[in-house]
Formats: C-alpha cells, sequence, structure tokens
C-alpha cells in the first residue's frame, strides 16, 4: 500500500494540491491564484481553463517538491468551491462560458420570478434551500437563455453542466477520451436541483427550470472509486473521494457525530452542524444539505449556515481601496485601535445570505464620524466576520435545539488573533483551533482514503484531531450586548437596496 493521500482543493480564489500521510501531515503542497473576473457589478466569473491550467501545475509542482511518483498515492480526493456553474462541450471539452461563481447576483430577477408564483421557499421542502442567486441551477438556467445556440446543444446532449468537481474530475479521468461524468452527493445537494430524500434529480425542478437531464452528471457517494487519473504526473492513481469545501471541512474536522460543529473561515464563513442520518428542517434562515455519504453507508445530513463575504472583505480592502498591500496586514491595521471607534461594517456585497436571504440587499459602512480612521474600517471589517458568526449560530441553535459548548474552526482567517479573540467575546464561549489547519483538503483526502481501505473507518480519523489553540472569552456582557445591537441596528441598513 502506498504511503500517502493526495488531495486537490480548488477554492474561490485558488488551486491547491497536497500530498498528506496517513496521520494527517502535509508532506508537500503547491498553491495558484486564479483571476477573479467582474464584468458588471454583482458579476463574478472564473475562467474553468485557467482553474484546469492551475490544477495541473499545482499537482505537478506538489509531486515534485515531495520528490513522489503516481505509486507512492493511494488515491486523490477533490474538494472544490461549491454552487459555481461550468458548462462545456462534450465533444471538445472547451467551457461554453466563464463560471459563474457561487457570488454572483446575475440571476436575482429569476429569484423574483420563481418566488412570487410559489415563495422564495417553495423548493425547499424537497432540496432544503430557499430561492437564491446562491445556488447553481439558475446560473444554468440563465446561460441557456442568453447564449445563441446553447439550448438547442444542451437538449442534443452536447453540453455538460457540473459544479468545479464535476469538471475537474471529467478532464482529469481523460476529458473527451472518456472522461467520467459524476458528482458527489454533497455538491449535488448545492445545485437547488437534488431531491434531499431520494438523492437524485427532480424531475419537476428540472422541467420548472428548464434544464435538460442529460447535461447533469450521475450522483455518487462522497468516498468511491470513481476511475483513475491520465495526468502524467499521476497517471492510474484512483479519484476515490468528493466533497464540497464546506463539507470537506467537517470531514476532516472530524464531525462524525450528530451535534458536532465546525466553522470555516475563508472568502466567506460557513458553520456546519453534523445531523445525523435524518435532514432538520431549517425555520431560522439555515439551509438543510447533504453532509457526506461514504460508500454503501446511510448518508448524513447537515444544517449549514453561510454567510458570503468574510475573507473576502480583506481581499476588498487591499484591492480595491487599497487600504492594506497584503492580506496578513489587516490584524496589525486593526490592532492599532482599542475598539470599533463605532463604525460597523455590513459586507452584503452579493446580499445577504443566513439567516436573513436577501438578495437585494447591500453592503454598508455605517456610525461613521470624524474620529474614525483606517484602524477603525480594518477593525469594523473583522468584526463583521464575527458578527455575522454569531448570527448564524443562534440560528443553528434555534433550529436544532443543540448548545455549542465550543466553536472549532478552521480556514485562512483561524490564524487572525484580534479576530479568534473578537469571536470567542461576542459568542461568548471558547473557540478552537485544530493542530492540522487544512482541514478542508484533509476532508477530501479521508474521504479517497476510506474508500481504498487506506483508512479503517472514521474512528481512526477521530483519533488525528488535536487542538492547537484555544481562545475563551474575556468580554463583559454588557458591552458584548451593546456591540451586537449595533451590529443589528446597522444589518438593517442593507435591506432592500436594490429596488
Amino acid at each position: 500500500m502506498p504511503n500517502y493521500i493526495g488531495a486537490l482543493d480548488q477554492g474561490t480564489t485558488s488551486t491547491r494540491f497536497i500530498v498528506f500521510d496517513r496521520a494527517g501531515r502535509i508532506i508537500s503542497t503547491a498553491q495558484k491564484e486564479h483571476r477573479q473576473i467582474y464584468p458588471r457589478p454583482g458579476w463574478v466569473e472564473h475562467d474553468s481553463e485557467e482553474i484546469w491550467l492551475r490544477t495541473q501545475e499545482v499537482i505537478s509542482e506538489a509531486m515534485h517538491q515531495g520528490s513522489l511518483g503516481a505509486k507512492d498515492l493511494a488515491a486523490i480526493g477533490i474538494t472544490n468551491q461549491r454552487e459555481t456553474a461550468v458548462l462545456w462541450d462534450r465533444k471538445t471539452g472547451e467551457p461554453v462560458a466563464n463560471a459563474i461563481v457561487w457570488q454572483d447576483t446575475r440571476t436575482d430577477d429569476h429569484v423574483r420570478e420563481f418566488s412570487a408564483a410559489g415563495g422564495q421557499d417553495r423548493y425547499r421542502g424537497r432540496t432544503g434551500l430557499p430561492l437564491s442567486t446562491y445556488f447553481s441551477a439558475l446560473k444554468i438556467r440563465w446561460l441557456l437563455q442568453n447564449i445563441p445556440g446553447l439550448r438547442e446543444k444542451a437538449e442534443a446532449g452536447e453540453t455538460l453542466f457540473g459544479n468545479v468537481d464535476s469538471f475537474l474530475i471529467w478532464k482529469l479521468t481523460g476529458g473527451t477520451a472518456g472522461g467520467i461524468h459524476v458528482t458527489d452527493v454533497s455538491n449535488a445537494s448545492r445545485t437547488q436541483l437534488m431531491n434531499l430524500a431520494t438523492l437524485e434529480w427532480d424531475r419537476g425542478i428540472l422541467a420548472d427550470f428548464e434544464i435538460p437531464a442529460s447535461m447533469l452528471p450521475r450522483i455518487r457517494s462522497s468516498s468511491k472509486i470513481y476511475g483513475n487519473a491520465q495526468l502524467d504526473s499521476i497517471k492510474g492513481v484512483p479519484i476515490s473521494g468528493i466533497l464540497g469545501d464546506q463539507q470537506a471541512a467537517l470531514v476532516g474536522q472530524a464531525c462524525f457525530k450528530p451535534g458536532e460543529a465546525k466553522n470555516t473561515y475563508g472568502t466567506g464563513c460557513f458553520l456546519l452542524l453534523n445531523t445525523g442520518e435524518k435532514p432538520i428542517p431549517s425555520k431560522h434562515g439555515l439551509l438543510t444539505t447533504v453532509a457526506y455519504k461514504f460508500g454503501a453507508q446511510p448518508v448524513c445530513y447537515a444544517l449549514e449556515g453561510s454567510i458570503a463575504i468574510t475573507g473576502a472583505l480583506v481581499q476588498w480592502l487591499r484591492d480595491n481601496l487599497k487600504l492594506i498591500d497584503k492580506s496578513s496586514e489587516i490584524d496589525a491595521l486593526a490592532g492599532t485601535v482599542e475598539d470599533n471607534g463605532g463604525v460597523y461594517f455590513v459586507p452584503a456585497f452579493s446580499g445577504l445570505y443566513a439567516p436573513y436571504w436577501k438578495s437585494n440587499a447591500r453592503g454598508v459602512i455605517a456610525g461613521l464620524t470624524r474620529f474614525a480612521n483606517r484602524g477603525h474600517i480594518a477593525r469594523a471589517a473583522l468584526e463583521a466576520t464575527a458578527f455575522q458568526v454569531r448570527e448564524v449560530v443562534e440560528a443553528m441553535e434555534s433550529d436544532s435545539g443543540i448548545h455549542l459548548d465550543v466553536l472549532r474552526t478552521d480556514g485562512g482567517m483561524v490564524t487572525n488573533d484580534l479576530l479568534m479573540q473578537f469571536q470567542a467575546d461576542i459568542l461568548n464561549r471558547p473557540v478552537v483551533r485544530p493542530a492540522v489547519q487544512e482541514t478542508t483538503a484533509l476532508g477530501a483526502a479521508y474521504a479517497a482514503g476510506l474508500a481504498v481501505g487506506f483508512y479503517e473507518g472514521t474512528d481512526e480519523l477521530c483519533s488525528h484531531w488535536q487542538v492547537d489553540r484555544t481562545w475563551r472569552p474575556a468580554m463583559d456582557s454588557a458591552t458584548r450586548d451593546a456591540l451586537f445591537r449595533k451590529w443589528k441596528k446597522a444589518v438593517t441598513r442593507t435591506f432592500d437596496w436594490i429596488d
């Protein structure tokens, strides 16, 4: 048996390939960013071919860095940005347009159209999701309606759809020369086209959205041998794990028992709670989604609180306002002031996700005075993440009846001490960072390893999880309540900005 597992982590801003040993330690890694394309206000696109190029590059670099050959890898798992829609030509393998990213809001009119005929929750009972610009289905519909001749090609079986996982697996397993067109249940549950009970594409919703079923990938388990890689540096290695990025982080954090939860701080912020083998409908603005399905075992579900803009706000301050030169400088700048100076930053750039689901909201900075400076803006940006997480935690506890005694965290922002301490303060509970912080890639590696017998089971995976650091609340209740009350007031100022 080879000694290592590979994980391809294709995220919103970059693509990474990481090789882990059996204990979850990183052996080698490579990462490359790709362009963020903004053709119009509210539109966010990626060049799928650029992502495929970056994928090939990072795999080659990580394998070279570790002096590894294909024979050294037992399997490869894939995790990916979810909801981002890719359509490509079955015969040529070329994308028919740029990928429409999960943050994109161009389908807002479609959301209003379908909501008017049955309410925003008309499909929630079957899919666990409200109508929103967030999910893949309406992105597919928009492309079919707006690219001349595409609908005819799709109905003739010449066009394929997938979230990024499906596109990359098709490419990695041969593309036009026999590529496998599949997805897993976790990614399928984010399209708004899969029935949560049957784990199959819902024919009624497909008909409503006018999406040909022939475009869609086959839905499979999250842990299964799908096919073998054809790329030279990993040729013949089984690809045997697929998980959407947030579900992968749940697995990487070893949250296998109902009631266990994790929160990932990345481009956006995503809190997932394992609810076991039965889906729990949300009454407080959360999503009911598939967590994972390992082989022939029963599917596990989760409640999810999705926040669109967290780490992306730091990037915006860097790239758009030039407030900082590097994202890592935000902590030091925010630390130049003792508090937010009365400034609140609500980053509703793509509308508000959980628990509000208001696609017509837009971002605001509230509470500005002549006293406010760069440091207050930076601090308000970091605090915005923690405030949004508290709102989601409260909604999750209301839906599930489970009190989260501790918050397990991961993602790029958990290295920010100021943010993590404020998160503990505003939540009034401990915040824990694991020893292995690349939990998204690790979760994909775990799923792949389970499929090929590299790991015996989830008990072995749980034994790998260890705490790196814990932040404990140190804020008095009066201050906490006053800050949160002002935050809630600022949030209301974003409502109904788009007529």
